[in-house]
């Protein structure tokens, strides 16, 4: 497999994770929960860690959610989670750094809005009081700008130079160049303010998938930060996915981005750990990284009128998903493992030669039997009443055998 070539970035340690350079493209998440309740928040976090996130940020917006940072991480220690926590800070962050510094400690990393930090006068100052505190604390800062929040005064300094033009561009031009600019002014002034060049993350998020393409391939060329990639306001459902998977598969394809978050707005009550899941099969399909265990499963056809393979398809999913943990653990690469499971003779052999495990069910009409393959060679043939089970059976000892055993700690 030919994979995008990487652009060149100045790695960047967040905690135990590296962001940035030659590292693996991180997946980021972020939690919901009021941050001033400390049990619901750790509680959040060790969901969104075990699903995988490598880095978790979490709203720092008044005094009980800063005094409260510590207290998260000593639960997340507590309980074995070592994933670094973020600071989400806007208005006030330079107060809060301030008033409550077992904060900036207990953080991995401060993740700071620069149209947010104060308007006019306020601006520099309050700017400059959050890089000292990360300077001070040895922390690495994402530079975040968002064209919600967009700092108003830079974008007036643009539309004027503009207007002064002989060829004018066009107004989302100018705002997709005061995104850009604001990152990279920003991220000039912090190290200006001592904060070290591998110290800092960019990114610049906006909500339209081909304004987000056209800025990151703007800030990709213009520097060399590490660069954190996001759809913002991607919205619900399969609008929120497709919206970021469209995104930032392009960019990614370039080798653009080195951290990304799918922003999905959650069912209510639903669950935040979907975010997660979504980034890693973003990745996974593009082949730049490995999670878990993929089924491939056939769409279903007129040869398909019985529902038996995707139940089946449910079944083995479930059954990696499960096992996942322990196969994990257990055994080397078991997350680049692919097994098929297919409805009928038309493409089910040969899918299934191209998994590493897979099985061809019988379609309409078709003989009752089930041949399986295992690297591309056919192994046996199941019939009867209690193929689901038998196959869920060989997968397992197909794991057991095709995967080695991990080296016990020392």
């Amino acid at each position: 497999m030919v994979l995008p070539a990487r652009r060149s970035s100045v790695p960047v340690r967040i905690g135990p994770v590296t962001v940035g350079g030659a590292a693996p493209v991180v997946v980021q998440s972020m939690t919901n929960t009021d941050t001033a309740d400390v049990a619901a928040t750790a509680a959040q976090v060790q969901a969104l860690a075990r699903a995988g996130s490598e880095l978790v940020r979490v709203t720092v917006n008044e005094k009980e959610a800063a005094a409260a940072v510590p207290r998260i991480r000593e639960r997340l220690d507590a309980a074995g989670v070592d994933v670094p926590l973020i600071g989400d800070f806007h208005f006030n962050g330079h107060k809060l750094l301030k008033e409550e510094p077992a904060c900036a400690v207990a953080l991995a990393k401060l993740r700071i809005n620069p149209g947010n930090v104060g308007r006019g006068a306020k601006r520099d100052p309050q700017f400059a009081a959050m890089i000292e505190q990360a300077c001070r604390h040895a922390k690495p800062v994402r530079i975040g700008v968002n064209w919600g929040s967009l700092d108003q005064d830079l974008l007036t300094r643009l539309m004027d130079e503009n207007s002064a033009r002989d060829q004018p561009w066009d107004a989302m031009e100018v705002v997709r160049e005061a995104v850009v600019l604001s990152a990279l002014e920003s991220a000039s002034r912090a190290e200006e303010l001592g904060l070290a060049h591998d110290r800092i993350v960019l990114s610049a998020k906006v909500s339209g998938v081909q304004d987000l393409i056209s800025i990151y391939r703007n800030l990709a060329a213009r520097c060399d930060y590490p660069l954190h990639l996001g759809l913002t306001e991607a919205g619900m459902g399969s609008k929120g996915i497709v919206a970021s998977s469209a995104a930032m598969a392009v960019l990614l394809q370039e080798g653009i981005g080195d951290t990304v978050r799918v922003s999905l707005t959650p069912d209510p009550g639903g669950d935040r750990t979907r975010e997660v899941l979504v980034a890693q099969e973003l990745l996974q399909t593009m082949g730049l990284r490995a999670f878990s265990p993929m089924v491939v499963a056939c769409p279903g056809c007129g040869r398909t009128t019985s529902t038996y393979f995707q139940e089946l398809a449910q079944q083995i999913q479930a059954q990696i998903q499960g096992r996942m943990p322990e196969w994990r653990r257990q055994h080397d690469g078991v997350e680049a493992m692919t097994v098929a499971v297919m409805g009928c003779v038309v493409n089910g052999p040969g899918e299934s030669k191209h998994a590493h495990i897979g099985i061809s069910l019988p379609g309409t009409g078709e003989r009752p039997v089930a041949p399986v393959y295992e690297d591309g060679e056919k192994t046996v043939t199941l019939k009867g009443e209690r193929i689901a089970e038998e196959f869920q059976a060989l997968v397992e000892r197909y794991v057991a055998r095709r995967f080695p055993r991990r080296a016990a700690p020392p």
